[in-house]
């Protein structure tokens, strides 16, 4: 293990057991260096990786802040609308899904970073097609660690991955960090979301985190361009 991710897993078990409240400020990066006997940029790349799990929040002039979320906007971002799950936010539709792959294998390196693991590792590897009212309008392409989200069945595939992942494992949801782009439909996602003519898709990448700090998800959802819409809350 490198130095940097040595020091980021030592802050961040501080988080978890509480030495540091939210919206607490952390110590000051030369305090940091003399503490763990390194240099500013190993201090640098230790918080940078807080961030990236979306720990901790930095502000500029000011430094670096455990994230918190008591603020209203920032729990409805990152709970309501991400992690809700896809029945829960149409609830009052017919939502469907129709499941398309579901194995497990070893990650790509890609994939193995984004999800902090070996490419020796094993994920589930799933392909949904989420359906509202009839209409297809999303397909999902997903990875999860096998050892953190243990027993994904079928069954949980056609309903909620993240019910099961809090009401059943016990674990909690967090944040995510998410990119999205425009793209054209391949050939079998213009048959899977039933699209004609020319039509773009929406396409979002997301890692996702429990409450600490590890990644359990990596997805990319192509939604269909006339029948999606994303709602972000900003936060400084």
């Amino acid at each position: 293990m490198l130095k940097y991710e040595a020091i980021a897993n030592r802050l961040r078990e501080d988080i978890q057991q509480g030495k540091y409240e939210p919206v607490q400020q952390l110590a000051l990066e030369k305090e940091m260096c003399r503490e763990f006997g390194v240099s500013r940029i190993t201090i640098k790349r230790a918080v940078d990786e807080l961030v990236k799990q979306g720990l901790v929040v930095k502000r500029r002039g000011s430094g670096t802040f455990v994230k918190t979320m008591e603020n209203e906007d920032v729990r409805e971002l990152s709970m309501a609308n991400q992690f809700s799950g896809f029945a829960a936010t149409f609830a009052g539709h017919e939502v469907k899904t129709r499941v398309l792959r579901f194995d497990i294998g070893h990650p790509s390196e890609q994939v193995a970073e984004k999800l902090q693991l070996s490419t020796e590792d094993f994920v589930y590897r799933i392909e949904r097609v989420r359906i509202l009212d009839g209409q297809p309008i999303v397909i999902e392409y997903t990875q999860m660690p096998i050892q953190l989200i243990p027993g994904i069945r079928q069954q949980v595939l056609e309903t909620s991955i993240y019910r099961y992942i809090e009401q059943d494992l016990g674990l909690h949801i967090q944040s995510a960090h998410r990119s999205v782009r425009a793209d054209m439909p391949t050939d079998r996602e213009r048959e899977e979301l039933q699209i004609e003519g020319t039509l773009p898709i929406l396409e979002v990448s997301q890692v996702a985190f429990l409450d600490d700090g590890r990644p359990f998800e990596y997805s990319v959802s192509r939604h269909r361009g006339d029948k999606s819409n994303f709602r972000s809350v900003s936060v400084r």
